[in-house]
């Protein structure tokens, strides 16, 4: 009897645990239809009715026709198709080149290009607009040093027989040098997967390097290759900040954002919205099916640090010139936003440095009351988003590795979607979820609507910069969690504790570098969100660091020089926490920029 009773309790200990298991899943994945699919839904349905104020309005196709029968709207969306395909194929034509030197060769100061490939990401491109038109205006430091009269935010160049505006050919190129380390990193992990032995027997067999190449490396790679071009290319098809800055606004990002003043009353941007998505995510179907197809398995994986090749000399030179050659390249804007950000105003004009500087933006950005508000805003919501993600991030990678509750992979993709899905559907997408109850006007929880009499964005800003950010923050605690034996809790429960002592006291503690690592970037990249900070934030009160910027560059006089001294606060933070999540993460830091 003892042992029936011991039996039966093991088997009720199992059914408990098995319905707190399916109930934290039930849990996570409401929020996500609440928060995720829902605000999508709205900006679906808003496309597809006459009249978006009217719950009954009747269903029509003519919104969606009308897009494709503006020539305004179909230049934007071609325009950005140009601009994401050109980023893509730049930014992998730069990272791919690095990556295999990286993945296959030692050449001197290996260790240090490694870490410098990761300083684009410091920056936003809008913000690294502003180093362009110092560096690249036509009174700019590369004109004077040059002596020529170009401009890259005005006329355009012929090449190959095209006349090709300069505002197109400055967003492509600085998208490109600041988004390019995220394909490096998918790269290089994917050739750190690669055994070597292949490479060797081909070689063997008298293959060149271009045929091993095309035929061995680059099918292997592909996938991991396609993870990181594909963020590059939504992220670049989406951008909103950069053509902003270079004033073009003919772009399907700028003509949504212009199009916020009718979402109450018009189904048109709602359309555009829903035409962008779609293109979106046809295009990385498309993508995914021709490129993105699974990897070749290997039976065997040696060493590929064994297998690196020492490049001396003048090998060796040019290995590290190249790295050198883009590192130049991808740091000058931030090197012009710096420069303007200690220019006295008015003082740097047709001369390849400033002739005045001075420190005085930066007490500026600090303590005016327009800058340090954004700056407080800022750091006030990315911190409660950082804390609610690493929350919710420990609670999704425990039952994604730790169970195997039936539903865990459907929570596993919607993890993943806001990788996906481009931030400005989203941020579009909170905006008609703020005019639907309970958040409409008189509805109990209209004091945190965007559009009404006194518009309050805290609560959307923190769950949009939670969402867009969570799968960061899951990617880095599964990686923990596969790490860490499951033996250690099992250990710990057998000797009395609790599930969520044993979770606390003992697996916690164990991956707290995932933790620190993932909140960190939570943190840096939500202190600098773009898209959700432009399109929530109405008031000047309720400006984060971004607005602000973009309202700074807007104004006459020291507008551009304190925006800059802000982009420069920005960089410094991203600095810090992007270099310690690669100390905490190493070689795993790519694989939390992959959908």
């Amino acid at each position: 009897m003892p042992h029936d009773h011991a039996g039966s309790g093991i088997f009720s200990a199992r059914v408990t645990r098995g319905l707190w298991h399916y109930g934290l899943l039930a849990f996570c994945i409401s929020l996500f239809v609440l928060f995720l699919l829902y605000p999508i839904f709205l900006t679906v349905k808003g496309a597809f009715v006459v009249d978006p104020k009217d719950p009954n309005s009747p269903l029509t196709l003519q919104n969606l026709s009308l897009v494709f029968q503006d020539p305004s709207l179909r230049a934007g969306l071609f325009n950005s198709f140009k601009i994401a395909a050109c980023t893509t194929t730049l930014a992998t034509l730069i990272a791919l080149p690095l990556a295999m030197l990286s993945a296959s060769y030692r050449f001197p100061g290996k260790s240090f290009f490694n870490a410098i490939v990761l300083v684009p990401l410091i920056l936003p491109p809008f913000v690294g607009a502003m180093g362009v038109r110092a560096m690249m205006g036509r009174q700019g430091a590369v004109n004077a040093l040059l002596g020529t009269e170009m401009d890259l935010f005005a006329g355009s160049l012929d090449l190959f027989g095209l006349s090709i505006p300069t505002r197109f050919i400055g967003i492509v190129m600085l998208q490109s040098l600041s988004l390019y380390p995220i394909i490096f990193l998918n790269a290089t992990a994917a050739l750190a997967n690669l055994d070597p032995a292949l490479d060797e027997a081909a070689e063997n067999l008298g293959a060149g390097f271009w045929k091993r190449f095309f035929k061995i490396t680059l099918p292997l790679i592909r996938p991991g290759l396609f993870a990181g071009a594909t963020i590059v290319f939504i992220w670049s098809f989406t951008e909103l900040g950069t053509p902003l800055m270079f004033d073009m606004k003919q772009v399907t990002p700028v003509q949504i954002f212009e199009g916020l003043k009718e979402v109450e009353s018009s189904p048109r941007p709602y359309a555009l919205v829903v035409v962008m998505l779609t293109c979106a995510v046809s295009l990385y179907l498309v993508g995914r099916v021709l490129f993105g197809r699974k990897g070749y398995s290997m039976q065997t994986r040696a060493s590929r640090a064994s297998s690196e090749k020492v490049l001396t000399g003048g090998k060796g030179l040019i290995a590290a010139g190249a790295f050198a050659l883009v590192a130049i390249m991808a740091i000058g804007p931030h090197v012009g936003v710096v420069l303007t950000s200690i220019t006295v105003p008015g003082q740097w004009y047709g001369t390849v440095l400033p002739t005045h500087t001075t420190l005085d933006h930066y007490e500026q950005a600090l303590t005016a009351g327009d800058s340090f508000g954004a700056i407080v805003t800022s750091l006030k919501f990315a911190l409660i988003a950082m804390v609610v993600d690493i929350g919710l991030g420990i609670v999704v990678a425990y039952l994604i590795v730790r169970t195997n509750v039936k539903g865990r992979g459907v929570l596993d993709a919607l993890c993943m979607l806001p990788l996906a899905v481009p931030g400005l559907v989203l941020a579009f997408g909170y905006a008609a979820m703020s005019l639907q109850w309970p958040f409409a006007k008189g509805g109990p929880l209209d004091m945190f609507g965007i559009f009404t009499a006194n518009p309050n964005p805290a609560l959307f800003l923190v769950i949009a910069y939670s969402i867009r950010r969570l799968p960061y923050m899951v990617r880095s605690t599964v990686a923990g969690l596969e790490q860490t034996s499951g033996e250690l809790e099992e250990a710990a429960v057998n000797l009395g504790a609790s599930r969520i002592t044993a979770m606390r006291r003992v697996i916690v503690p164990l991956i707290a570098a995932n933790l620190i690592a993932g909140g960190l970037l939570v943190f840096s990249f939500s202190m600098l969100e773009v898209s959700d900070s432009l399109i929530l934030a109405q008031q000047p009160n309720d400006f984060p660091i971004t607005k602000s910027i973009l309202m700074f560059t807007e104004r006459l006089g020291d507008g551009i020089y304190i925006a800059s001294a802000l982009g420069v606060w920005g960089m410094a933070l991203l600095t810090v926490t992007l270099f310690g999540a690669s100390a905490l993460l190493g070689k795993k830091l790519g694989s939390i920029f992959r959908v």
